[in-house]
């Protein structure tokens, strides 16, 4: 999620056609973390491909998902989706790890579309990313900027639940990169949208037979776990 200096800035959200306004309209209410265990509740896997780090300027270009659901990741149920950007200047280095150069962004489709096939995609699940406070944040503004839709789904951050179930792993701050070498999984295709989103859900799966074995094995309590570790770390030392 390098920058991609030549992308225009943001325009102005024009008027929803009535087709979206009605499909806007029968979204799903999100669900929030069951007080159950992962095997119980569906849940989506996002990762997000972005012009740049910029949480205000910056814009998603690209959406990948995956569910998991009955304890699996179920690979029937994929999204993939590249946000129409049209570019004014050549690409930087950045097209080398994204892949995303101004033609496969100006083929993408309209961002009110793509962003609401993905709503209609996650439904009322949950959401789980891999730092898990960029994709939301970034996710949201879309579909503030796209949509005018508020984003209320609960987020799971599988970078703050590894190391909380695995501490003697001595990833802290562990990248999703570090995490992926650890348990020996293989990504297809890295800094691609939905194969990162792939290897999330596998990781997130080890993650959660780690919880079971910890007698953690409640969403809503891994959720609670992962905020009591944030305040501990955030608290003021003396």
């Amino acid at each position: 999620m390098t920058p991609f200096p030549w992308l225009p800035r943001r325009r102005l959200r024009a008027p929803l056609d009535p087709d979206l306004l009605q499909r806007r309209a029968r979204l799903p209410a999100p669900a929030p973390f069951a007080a159950a265990p992962a095997a119980r509740q569906r849940l989506v896997v996002l990762d997000l491909e972005t012009s740049g780090l910029d949480l205000h300027r910056d814009q998603v270009l690209s959406i990948g998902a995956v569910a998991i659901e009955d304890g699996a990741v179920d690979f029937a149920q994929q999204f993939e989706a590249t946000l129409r950007r049209d570019g004014q200047r050549e690409p930087g280095a950045s097209v080398l790890i994204h892949g995303l150069a101004p033609s496969a962004l100006a083929a993408g489709v309209a961002p009110a579309d793509g962003l609401l096939a993905f709503m209609e995609f996650l439904g009322d699940s949950p959401l789980l990313a891999f730092h898990a406070g960029f994709d939301r944040h970034m996710l949201a503004r879309a579909l503030k900027d796209s949509l005018d839709l508020r984003l209320a789904h609960p987020f799971l951050d599988v970078a703050e639940l590894a190391p909380l179930l695995c501490p003697e792993a001595g990833l802290e701050r562990g990248a999703l990169d570090d995490w992926v070498a650890r348990f020996g999984l293989q990504v297809q295709q890295r800094h691609h949208a939905s194969a990162d989103a792939l290897v999330t859900g596998e990781l997130a799966l080890i993650l959660f037979h780690r919880a079971r074995r910890q007698g953690l094995d409640d969403l809503a309590g891994l959720a609670d776990a992962c905020a009591r570790r944030r305040r501990r770390q955030q608290a003021p030392s003396f």
